[in-house]
């Protein structure tokens, strides 16, 4: 069984945070309730990875040569 790939468009951080845009402007549609906070759950997720991810990728953690 061969696995499919994909060639992403957008980078990895851009996906974040166009993921995160998302579920917030869907969660603001929604009434007060459980199925909004897992929405904005999801969106805090998508912007914690975004920020992790520029952390890890800043020249401060770079290996010395």
């Amino acid at each position: 069984m061969q696995r499919r790939r994909f060639k992403h468009i957008l980078t990895f951080p851009e996906r974040l945070d166009q993921e995160a845009k998302r579920l917030r402007t869907e969660a603001e549609k929604l009434p007060p309730g459980s199925e909004r906070d897992e929405l904005l759950r999801k969106a805090r997720q998508a912007e914690t990875a975004f920020h992790v991810n520029d952390w890890l990728s800043s020249p401060g953690l770079r290996a010395p040569e």
